[in-house]
């Protein structure tokens, strides 16, 4: 068997079906319940088994994940389930979670949202609610906790805003310390991101506007009021021409998802760069111009060398999701470790895409080049993942036949002519398939996933979580179900519930 190496994909090795066991779920609950959302518990130790929470519409499923387990029993733990008794909720619909922690005791809190408008944190360990936060006007469809600051969650709610709140003890009578609205907008929100210095939040939803904020230096102390910030930084409509259901920043790049186009696009902001100071709010721009659709501080006079707002780098097919929204991607990306998108569509696929593939691909093409020209240049060896394709030759005589009508069609199927010819040891229909995985050039061509896995059953794909080292991704949603997928299989560890 073969070391386990930094360009390996998730292997699927469970699908684990919350509505099997009756202990935990009424049948009545079944046909009710999906999953919506699930995050990882971030501050264990190296070497514990992670942990996760799955939200679905009346309850939370906290589940750790073991390398080496029964094979009856699978790899999948339930610890806890919390359901949502809401007395005044006539038809609770939870949606959305993060994790946060007790600043006393370190236990692990989850803060729960959904249709009811608030958020509730949750003791994890004795499954009980600490604290309900209560300010929104609608519904809350997307939660995220600030990577500088476990206490510091934001918001995303059918009000139009995003609000940043403080679970502090010293914010206890006022948790919410700033408020994102104003002129930001005009529909519901269903996705919002933290930049991972804490700084900077996303948001976007029904309206295709995403925006950028730039948080100012969050209160310390008791407040009475939050800071409202009435303009984000950056704003625009143009990047997607639908609703907009997920978000999220790739260091200072960005991601994004539109429902419809069957895409993930990259894309950057022109100008921006969380390395120079954070602009205050008095820098956003603002709307006095309404038929502006894309609005920002960081880069406010456009010029030859700077023409656009931002710039489109890369698109991620993400095929048959039909009319579905609310599907979401996740990105992993740790340092010294290979970047890796994954998202899973309407039609029981999970796609993956390793972002260091690309950087490689462009390295070896551009080796083999040199060595065809210069024969003192070292041959480059192919990376193990880039596969040759096999093709049968054919007769003479059936190529005397077709070669008048197949020679321009072979001409313009390939990525690069020039490499045809070249760079003879790789033939065109593996040079053809190389460009749709792993070609950056074109910044119009949509991508094909590094790999793609097919499930059993009609499985809609919600939402995407890594576990924090990337040795494990679930994928949740329809039916209860979450698909467990490992990376580089480690010896049986130290067993341990969040927080403890």
């Amino acid at each position: 068997m073969p070391e386990p190496s930094e360009w390996d994909f998730p292997k699927l090795r469970a699908s684990f079906l919350f509505q099997e066991d009756q202990k935990y779920i009424s049948s009545e609950d079944q046909q009710a319940e999906e999953f919506f959302d699930i995050k990882f518990y971030p501050y264990n130790p190296v070497g514990v088994p992670p942990i996760f929470a799955a939200v679905s519409r009346q309850h939370v499923v906290i589940c750790r994940l073991l390398s080496q387990t029964d094979k009856d029993s699978g790899p999948c733990e339930i610890i806890q389930v919390i359901r949502d008794e809401d007395e005044y909720a006539t038809s609770p619909s939870n949606c959305a979670c993060c994790w946060s922690k007790d600043p006393e005791t370190g236990r692990a809190w989850l803060c729960v949202s959904g249709n009811g408008a608030n958020i509730k944190v949750y003791d994890v360990k004795e499954g009980k609610l600490v604290k309900t936060l209560i300010s929104h006007g609608g519904g809350v469809n997307d939660l995220a906790t600030s990577p500088a600051d476990p206490l510091i969650i934001a918001s995303a709610s059918d009000d139009t805003t995003v609000r940043i709140w403080s679970l502090a003890a010293v914010h206890a009578q006022q948790p919410c310390v700033c408020l994102l609205g104003g002129e930001g907008h005009a529909w519901d929100l269903l996705s919002v991101a933290f930049h991972g210095t804490g700084r900077y939040v996303l948001s976007t939803g029904h309206d295709q506007v995403i925006n950028m904020w730039a948080l100012p230096e969050l209160p310390k102390e008791h407040v009475t009021d939050p800071i409202i910030i009435h303009y984000p930084h950056f704003s625009s409509s143009e990047v997607h021409s639908g609703l907009v259901d997920c978000v999220a920043f790739y260091g200072d790049l960005i991601l994004s998802r539109a429902c419809h186009e069957n895409s993930i696009v990259l894309w950057r902001i022109e100008g921006f760069s969380s390395d120079d100071p954070v602009p205050s709010p008095v820098e956003a721009p603002t709307t006095f111009d309404p038929k502006m659709q894309t609005r920002s501080c960081y880069t406010p006079t456009l010029t030859p060398d700077r023409p656009s707002h931002f710039t489109r780098l890369l698109q991620f097919h993400t095929p048959d999701c039909g009319v579905q929204f609310f599907m979401r991607f996740r990105m992993f990306h740790a340092p010294g470790k290979h970047p890796i998108l994954a998202f899973a569509n309407a039609k029981s696929r999970t796609f993956f895409w390793d972002m260091s593939r690309f950087l490689s691909y462009s390295q070896y093409m551009h080796d083999l080049k040199q060595a065809q020209a210069d024969k003192s240049f070292p041959p480059p060896v192919k990376p193990s993942w880039l596969l040759t394709k096999k093709t049968k030759k054919p007769d003479a005589a059936a190529s005397l036949r077709k070669e008048g009508a197949d020679k321009e069609s072979m001409v313009s199927a390939s990525p690069d002519p020039e490499l045809v010819t070249s760079l003879g040891q790789h033939n065109q229909k593996t040079l053809s398939e190389w460009a749709e995985l792993y070609d950056t050039t074109n910044l119009h061509r949509l991508i094909k996933p590094h790999k793609a896995v097919a499930v059993d059953g009609a499985f809609v794909g919600r939402q995407v979580g890594w576990s924090p080292g990337g040795e494990w991704c679930v994928v949740v949603g329809n039916n209860n179900r979450a698909l467990i997928y490992q990376r580089w299989a480690k010896e049986a560890t130290k067993v341990s519930t969040p927080g403890t």
